[in-house]
């Protein structure tokens, strides 16, 4: 069997596992947190009525044993269903499909822009490094990682928005626009298949604030490995070689340190994206972007148990996706680890 045919068996065996082990670890978490989902679902008159908080517990299995309850749900996973939420009385696996391409719909353009900024700022820095430029990008990307996100969302918001009015306020549509018709759930995608472009321009223009944001802060923090690999690069020994011939100092860059310093950076860019695609929870929750993360933080708020599993499973399988993905592309920029 080829060595990479190999690695991908191994891990999505070790997926499976992974899984289960998530399965177990938050299912018991979110058992022992203090706090009674009946009264964080039911009103304060319903769930002083006894008979109407029994109920509620008999209806969400929540009287049974926890080996029951949890016997109970990893049945039900095995056999494609998640759940239904408490706090939307829908199935979790039909949020999830709803939430999650808005996740995506900023994750990935942020994730994109912060590379192509990361790499080309990073490789400036370490090629002149001692000088002001260095310095000034060092400063930039510590600005960048001091800077919580939630006070960075609110500032920008009040800015862009409030003073200068260049973007909206939130959401994903303005309010005099219908959403596409589904297809992806992502709506500029789904608005370029249905040929509407003025709905397409108004989801782009939402979409700048939450995707400057995150962008900015996945800057900062792949600037420090971009710059520190590309160091380390530079000061070996065929790098030395190569400059002693003469080389010029392009083919240098690309061709050789470019190539070699970006192995560390592939890891924490993926780590990034992983973390990115789980849900930008702070920034989602100012925005009121209907992401992920603010269905995962609303689904805390109300001990919504079905919904925390569903969510936390979705975000170790992307993990663990994101990581295999990030092997793969180990094998293609250095074929010696591919032939191991």
């Amino acid at each position: 069997m080829p060595p990479l045919v190999k690695t991908i068996a191994k891990r999505v065996l070790t997926t499976i596992v992974l899984l289960w082990g998530v399965t177990v670890v938050t299912f018991l978490l979110v058992s022992v947190v203090p706090g009674d989902p009946a009264a964080a679902n039911l009103s304060q008159q319903a769930y002083d009525d006894p008979a109407i908080r029994e109920a509620f517990r008999q209806k969400w299995g929540l009287d049974q044993p926890l080996i029951v309850q949890y016997g109970r749900y990893l049945w039900n996973i095995l056999h494609g269903d998640l759940g239904t939420s408490q706090q939307t009385h829908r199935p979790v696996i039909q949020d999830l499909g709803q939430y999650i391409p808005a996740t995506i719909e900023i994750a990935i353009p942020a994730m994109i822009i912060a590379i192509v900024i990361a790499v080309g700022l990073g490789i400036l820095s370490a090629m002149r490094k001692g000088s002001a430029t260095d310095n000034g990008i060092r400063v930039l990307s510590l600005t960048g990682l001091s800077t919580p996100p939630f006070w960075l969302a609110l500032v920008a918001l009040y800015i862009f928005f409030y003073v200068l009015g260049w973007v909206p306020n939130g959401g994903r549509l303005s309010n005099s626009f219908d959403p596409p018709p589904t297809v992806t759930g992502m709506y500029t995608v789904d608005a370029l298949f249905a040929g509407q472009f003025d709905v397409f321009w108004d989801a782009v223009w939402h979409l700048v604030l939450p995707v400057g944001i995150l962008a900015f802060l996945t800057v900062s923090g792949l600037l420090r490995f971009v710059r520190s690999s590309m160091l380390e690069v530079l000061d070996s020994d065929y790098i030395r070689a190569a400059v002693a011939k003469g080389l010029p100092r392009r083919v240098i860059t690309w061709r050789h340190v470019f190539r070699a310093g970006l192995l560390p950076v592939l890891t924490v860019s993926g780590l990034t994206m992983a973390s990115l695609l789980g849900g930008a929870v702070l920034v989602e929750q100012i925005l009121s972007w209907p992401g992920l993360g603010q269905y995962a933080y609303k689904s805390a708020l109300s001990l919504d148990l079905q919904a925390i599993l569903g969510v936390t499973l979705f975000v170790a399988l992307v993990y663990t996706l994101i990581n295999l993905l990030v092997d793969v592309l180990y094998s293609v920029v250095d074929p010696r680890i591919g032939s191991k």
